[in-house]
C-alpha cells in the first residue's frame, strides 16, 4: 500500500501543471491567512477572545475564519456567509419555482444560481456582522478603542462602519475562493475553511502542552497528554472510514448487453450524505441565544432567564445536549433527502431503461431507494451526533476550561470538514494527473 502511495505521489508531482496549481492554491491561502491578522479600525481586541471562547456559535465562526474573528480582522467572518448563502439558496430551490427551473438548466442555470448566491452572501454577511458588532457593542468598552469611547452619541455609526468593513472582507474572501477554484486545486470555499481549521491545530497542541507538560509535568499528566493525542488520531481514522463509507444499490440496464449478459451498475449512497451541514445548523441554532445572553452580561448563577437559557441551549447540559442531538438527527434526514432525491433518481433510472432487480420502475423503485436512504441516514445521523458530542464529553471528562475547550477539539465539525476536503481534493488531483497522462499517451 505504501508503494502505491509513493507511486501516486511521483505521478502527481511529476506533472508540472498540477504542481503549479498546488503552488497557486497555497499562495492564495497565504493571502487569506495574512488578511486574518489585519484588524478592523477602531477595534480593541483585548476582550474579544474571551467572549468568543464562551460562545459555541462564535467559536465555530472563528474556526471557519481561520482565527480572523478572534483577531477581529477585516476577514472576521471568512467564507462562512457564502456557505450559509449556498445552503439557503439550495433550500429555496424547493419552494421557489424559478430557482428550481434554473437548477435544471445546466451550466447556464448554474451560473444564474451562483449569481443569486453571491448577492445573498453580501446580505447575510452584513446581517451577521451587524449582529455580532451590535451584540458585543452592548458593552462598547469591550470592542472600541479608548480614543472613541467618549463619542457615545454616535456609537451606532462606528458599529455600522465596522459591519461594512467585515462585509467587504467576506466579499473579498468569496472572490479569493473563486480564484482557487478556477486556478488552483479543489473547491476554493472548502480549501479556505480547511486552511483556517488546520492553522488552529498548533494552538491545540500548545494548549495541551501548557496544561499537561512543562511546569505541570507529572506522570499522570503525561499519561493524559498521550491519551488525548491517541483519541485525536483515533477520531481521524474513524472519520476517514465513515466519510468514505457508501451503500451501493445494484441496478441493471435492460438495453445494454455484453458478452456476459446484462451489464451491472449501482447507485452509491454515502453514509453521511448531509456532510457537516446538520452539525453547523444545530450548533448555530443552539448557540445564538447563548451568545446574546453572554454579550448582555447576564450570568446563569444570578439571573433566572440566563439560567434556563443555559440549561436549554447549552450542549454541555443534559437538556441542551438532548435537544442538540435531536436537531442534528432532524437536519441529517432533511438535508440527506434533499441531496439524494428518490423521486428524481427513480425518474432518471426509468428514462435510461434501468431498474433495481426485484422492483418495478416508478413507485416501487422510488420506495426502495427511500427505504435504503432512510436506513443509511439513520446510521449517518447517529455517527454525526456521536462525533458532535465527543468534544463535549472529552471537555467534561478532562475538566477543560471554556478557552481550553475552544482550542482542544477532539472530533466535531472540524474533523469532518478537514477529512472530507482532503479526500475530495486528493481525488481531483489524482483524476487530473491520470487525465493528463492519458492525453500525453494519445498525443
Amino acid at each position: 500500500m505504501f508503494d502505491k502511495f509513493v507511486e501516486k505521489s511521483k505521478q502527481i508531482f511529476s506533472n508540472r501543471e498540477i504542481v503549479l496549481k498546488i503552488i497557486i492554491t497555497f499562495a492564495f491561502l497565504l493571502v487569506f491567512k495574512a488578511g486574518t491578522y489585519i484588524p478592523i479600525p477602531l477595534i480593541d481586541t483585548n476582550t474579544i477572545k474571551a467572549t468568543i471562547a464562551g460562545s459555541e456559535f462564535l467559536a465555530v465562526l472563528n474556526a471557519f475564519s481561520g482565527g480572523g474573528l478572534s483577531n477581529f480582522s477585516i476577514l472576521a467572518l471568512g467564507i462562512s456567509p457564502y456557505i450559509t448563502s449556498s445552503i439557503v439558496v439550495q433550500m429555496l430551490q424547493l419552494v421557489i419555482p424559478k430557482l428550481k427551473e434554473w437548477g435544471e438548466q445546466g451550466e447556464n442555470g448554474k451560473e444564474k444560481i451562483n449569481r443569486v448566491t453571491r448577492y445573498v452572501t453580501i446580505v447575510i454577511a452584513l446581517l451577521q456582522a451587524m449582529l455580532i458588532i451590535f451584540s458585543l457593542g452592548a458593552k462598547p468598552e469591550n470592542i472600541l478603542i479608548n480614543s472613541v469611547i467618549d463619542y457615545n452619541q454616535i456609537y451606532w455609526l462606528f458599529f455600522i462602519y465596522m459591519a461594512i468593513v467585515i462585509t467587504a472582507g467576506s466579499a473579498f474572501t468569496m472572490w479569493l475562493a473563486d480564484l482557487i477554484t478556477r486556478y488552483g486545486v479543489g473547491n476554493g470555499s472548502s480549501m479556505i475553511i480547511s486552511a483556517g481549521i488546520i492553522s488552529s491545530i498548533p494552538t491545540m497542541f500548545i494548549t495541551l502542552s501548557n496544561k499537561y507538560l512543562g511546569a505541570n509535568f507529572t506522570g499522570w499528566n503525561c499519561f493524559f497528554f498521550i491519551l488525548i493525542i491517541v483519541l485525536y488520531v483515533a477520531m481521524i481514522l474513524g472519520v476517514v472510514y465513515f466519510e468514505g463509507a457508501t451503500r451501493k444499490i445494484p441496478i441493471k440496464y435492460a438495453n445494454r448487453q455484453t458478452a456476459q449478459g446484462v451489464q451491472d451498475a449501482n447507485i452509491p449512497i454515502k453514509l453521511n450524505s448531509a456532510s457537516v451541514i446538520p452539525v453547523i445548523f444545530a450548533s448555530t441554532i443552539m448557540s445564538i441565544p447563548l451568545t446574546i445572553i453572554g454579550v448582555l452580561g447576564l450570568q446563569a448563577s444570578s439571573n433566572t432567564t440566563a439560567y434556563w437559557f443555559n440549561q436549554v441551549f447549552s450542549s454541555s447540559q443534559p437538556i441542551g445536549a438532548t435537544i442538540y442531538v435531536i436537531f442534528i438527527i432532524f437536519f441529517s434526514f432533511f438535508y440527506s433527502f434533499m441531496q439524494v432525491d428518490p423521486d428524481k433518481i427513480s425518474e432518471n433510472l426509468e428514462k435510461q431503461g434501468a431498474f433495481i432487480p426485484g422492483y418495478r420502475p416508478g413507485l416501487e423503485t422510488k420506495n426502495q431507494i427511500s427505504k435504503t436512504l432512510f436506513r443509511v441516514t439513520t446510521i449517518g445521523a447517529i455517527y454525526l451526533a456521536v462525533l458532535a458530542l465527543v468534544p463535549i464529553i472529552v471537555s467534561l471528562s478532562f475538566g477543560f476550561s471554556s478557552q481550553e475547550s475552544s482550542a482542544i477539539t477532539i472530533g466535531g465539525t472540524s474533523l469532518i470538514i478537514i477529512v472530507g476536503v482532503a479526500i475530495e481534493t486528493f481525488r481531483q488531483i489524482e483524476t487530473a494527473s491520470e487525465t493528463k497522462d492519458y492525453k500525453g499517451f494519445m498525443e
